[in-house]
């Protein structure tokens, strides 16, 4: 069977509820999210999935990315480092910030990279010049997982990956304790973190603002629109109607689950959003926005509306985590947030990584400094042990 099968469908074949079963947890792995990811809009891609006994893992043809994230030539080059051509095979999705080996109960990850492994370079193989990439140089394409946990990157070197991984940012997690919000604050690093909070909170309610609450089916272009608001604001390109659209597909291909916060005075335009998940045991926080030019000058609009408020939720629901993703390393720590390393590996045979592996661990460890010396509540977030092995 050629391995370009692969790309039948989004799963390779496998049933949704099959494939659900094997990412669990994992919401960025999940086929509702793979179906946003094959229909959001830029860019020439495909999406599939590698399959072995027991596991899988998620993969993009990628002839064009227009998210500088997931360009990984774009992030190599950024970084000093020798890249690959930017066509090729993506091991994971494109969008989320987050790539997993999935395996079924019983089967390590460990057990299971080799086979993934090879699954993966048979792809690559076939890959150039098909349909899906037919601009490819001849040969085997390049095949790299970019925002991979550092157990799955241990589990792929000792498969046979040479190359050594790239540090590219930090995955913030924060814990919710039983007890809820009172518990939450406790869990802040110092009384005056935890005076901070409870004053940005009655701040919040000072101004008169009231949160609520909407499927993004029904407010997408509302909630693009002040997307684009913060996209102005920090320089960032953007264009509303590629926002808006790419919000409606994503609220058509998840349903009841894409549910967006609104914060502002009652009888007035919200003038900020926060786009959140409930999966699993986690309430993971997608995307947020403001209109800044409305804010109130000490009132804590973002942190009100995108940790505080889901503090309150998930310990509604009984939830363990709250993923704010990557980026903002500051704020998050300042809010209780463990930072965990993640990592673009090439898969590829004759990556053009291996043999650089001094100068890649050199910047590992420099991005690693500098990461801790944005504050001390940064410095103690990070979790070191995650990132000891190629720093």
């Amino acid at each position: 069977m050629s391995a370009l099968s692969a790309f039948d469908g989004l799963t390779g074949g496998l049933p949704a509820r099959d494939w659900d079963d094997l990412a669990g947890n994992r919401l960025y792995s999940s086929h509702d999210w793979l179906r946003f990811c094959a229909t959001d809009v830029g860019g020439r891609t495909a999406t599939g999935a590698v399959h072995a006994d027991g596991a899988a893992v998620s993969v993009t043809a990628v002839a064009e990315e227009p998210n500088p994230f997931y360009r990984w030539h774009t992030q190599l080059t950024s970084r000093g480092l020798p890249a690959p051509q930017a066509a090729g095979l993506l091991v994971g999705q494109r969008r989320g910030y987050q790539t997993h080996l999935l395996t079924r109960d019983g089967v390590s990850v460990e057990s299971a990279a080799p086979a993934l492994l090879d699954g993966v370079r048979r792809l690559g193989a076939e890959l150039a010049g098909s349909e899906l990439l037919p601009d490819a140089a001849p040969g085997s394409v390049p095949c790299v997982a970019s925002f991979l946990g550092t157990p799955d990157v241990l589990a792929l070197r000792s498969a046979g990956v040479e190359a050594m991984p790239v540090l590219l940012t930090t995955d913030a997690w924060v814990s919710v304790p039983a007890g809820g919000w009172p518990e939450w604050l406790r869990t802040l690093p110092s009384k005056g973190r935890r005076d901070s909070v409870k004053q940005e909170v009655k701040a919040f309610g000072a101004a008169g603002y009231e949160i609520t609450q909407a499927p993004l089916a029904e407010c997408y272009r509302q909630a693009a629109e002040l997307l684009a608001d913060t996209q102005k604001r920090y320089g960032h390109a953007y264009d509303t109607a590629v926002l808006t659209e790419s919000f409606r597909l994503q609220g058509a291909a998840m349903g009841a689950k894409a549910q967006v916060l609104f914060c502002g005075r009652p009888g007035e335009a919200a003038v900020g959003f926060c786009l959140f998940y409930i999966h699993g045991d986690t309430l993971f926080v997608r995307a947020v926005g403001f209109d800044y030019e409305r804010l109130v000058r000490g009132a804590a609009e973002y942190f009100n509306l995108v940790y505080y408020a889901p503090v309150r939720i998930a310990a509604e629901h009984g939830l363990r985590w709250i993923h704010p993703g990557i980026e903002s390393p500051d704020a998050k720590a300042l809010r209780g947030a463990r930072l965990r390393p993640l990592w673009l590996l090439d898969l590829s045979q004759d990556s053009v990584l291996t043999g650089h592996g001094d100068e890649i661990r050199a910047h590992n460890a420099a991005q690693l400094g500098r990461l801790a010396d944005i504050s001390p509540a940064v410095a103690k977030a990070l979790e070191l042990d995650l990132c000891a092995p190629f720093c």
